[in-house]
């Protein structure tokens, strides 16, 4: 069984042990919360003794305390973790910038388990013979995320394979959890007023079930696999289901570097990667009905060997309905004829507005449509790296969420998809590339520049 040496008398500063029973994540949550509160005391005394007059929101929006809760989350892993994930991720710009950036952390520095607890899961899960189960095990992650961390191993056939481990106690946590780190992040105000997390915390719990479960997981790479048929443009790992269980995922290893590296890549070569992703997208919506909806950068990677683009992580994977996806067409083609009649018919039609939504709040949403459809219906390239179109969309999705009378919210379908189109406008941006948008939808029609 192979591992990488460890001196023993050195901790790994990016281990540490999943709190696994209840109780124990429980303390952890009460323990964050005093010690915030503590900190809102002793600053507030500090800041009357010298004359000052403090909010309560100064108090409580301090890097210091920002940097409490996301360690916290990291500490506790599973859906604690990922919901600070999403947050940072849906929230954007809105979140406060101390915040923001600490918690953007959480999508890249997980921290791994402990050895002792990773051989009881491998245990537990393949039983007391597991090392029978594989000709190699590399005991030391490759990485690390909210639900699992990933570990090399190689097969008693001579593949070599990614094997995907759940930390304990995930699954049964995740309620509690969502609920728990909800309170917190309202208690210390580290998510303003404007921002509701209703939706948001229902649907996670529901999507992190899902996600937990690695063997529908499984079934979402295979039907996931056949929907996209026989595009050489992507690579997707196949499963060992000999290995898989319901907290382990056991994959054939795939080559490739993290996407985002691809930003120092050649021009010709940052617009290839753009298209093929754009094109993926309006396949998924379009065509396939079925969509890989996390938009982490850390699900795509790239093979400059092959020139591939590597798929990963298909726990988030949701179908749609052709209703919705017959309303997303119309309101392209309502973009593309530059019909501000139209749109509000499709998007009426998607469920945006009902009967009691204000015109000036239709206004707003349709605002945000067309501001979303214009790489769609710009003539040419779509210069990515050369446009403020992420900001003005940020303004008026927060000019819209600060008006507290608007309370109407699309299908939850409609948010997963803003949230994958969300993330490849980010991604395409970090790459600086142009994509004749336009055409994508249009499978093999649209070309690098």
């Amino acid at each position: 069984m192979s591992s990488s040496p460890k001196n023993p008398g050195n901790k790994n500063s990016n281990e540490s042990a999943v709190p696994a029973g209840r109780i124990a994540r429980l303390s952890r949550f009460g323990a964050l919360a005093t010690t915030v509160a503590g900190s809102v005391v002793k600053n507030g005394a500090k800041q009357f003794a010298q004359g000052k007059r403090p909010t309560l929101g100064s108090l409580l929006m301090t890097p210091k305390n920002a940097l409490r809760v996301a360690d916290q989350l990291a500490q506790l892993r599973g859906a604690a973790m990922k919901l600070g994930q999403l947050v940072s991720m849906d929230a954007g710009d809105m979140l406060p910038p101390q915040l923001a950036e600490i918690m953007a952390k959480l999508r890249q520095d997980a921290k791994h388990m402990p050895r002792k607890q990773l051989l009881a899961v491998l245990e537990k899960e393949w039983g007391e013979n597991w090392r029978e189960q594989v000709r190699e095990f590399n005991l030391t992650p490759i990485a690390a995320a909210s639900i699992g961390q990933v570990h090399e191993a190689i097969s008693l056939d001579g593949e070599k394979l990614a094997i995907k481990i759940q930390y304990p106690g995930v699954r049964d946590s995740i309620d509690s959890d969502i609920d728990n780190v909800a309170t917190i992040l309202r208690f210390t105000g580290l998510v303003p007023k404007t921002f509701d997390l209703a939706a948001l915390l229902a649907e996670a719990k529901k999507q992190l079930h899902e996600e937990a479960d690695y063997l529908r997981e499984a079934q979402c790479i295979v039907k996931y696999t056949q929907a996209l048929g026989k595009d050489e443009r992507f690579e997707i790992p196949t499963v060992d289901t000999g290995l898989t269980t319901r907290g382990i995922l056991a994959m054939r290893y795939v080559d490739g570097v993290p996407i985002e590296q691809m930003a120092h890549a050649t021009q010709p070569v940052r617009d290839k990667i753009a298209t093929t992703l754009f094109e993926l997208l309006f396949k998924e919506l379009l065509g396939m009905r079925l969509m890989q909806t996390d938009p982490n950068f850390a699900n795509y990677r790239y093979n400059p060997k092959t020139g591939k683009v590597v798929l990963l992580d298909f726990g988030a994977t949701r179908s749609f309905d052709k209703e919705l996806v017959d309303g997303y067409v119309d309101v392209m083609k309502a973009a593309q004829a530059n019909s501000r009649e139209m749109m509000e018919k499709a998007a009426t039609r998607i469920g945006y507005f009902d009967h009691t939504t204000m015109a000036h709040h239709r206004d707003l949403v349709l605002d945000l449509m067309e501001q979303a459809c214009e790489p769609l219906c710009t003539e040419g390239h779509f210069d990515f790296g050369n446009t403020d179109l992420a900001a003005r969309i940020r303004d008026k999705g927060f000019e819209l969420g600060e008006d507290r009378k608007f309370w109407h919210a699309p299908p939850i379908d409609c948010l997963f998809i803003h949230r994958k189109l969300g993330g490849l406008f980010l991604l395409v941006t970090r790459l600086k590339a142009r994509v004749v948008v336009q055409h994508c939808a249009q499978p093999g029609a649209c070309k690098p520049a």
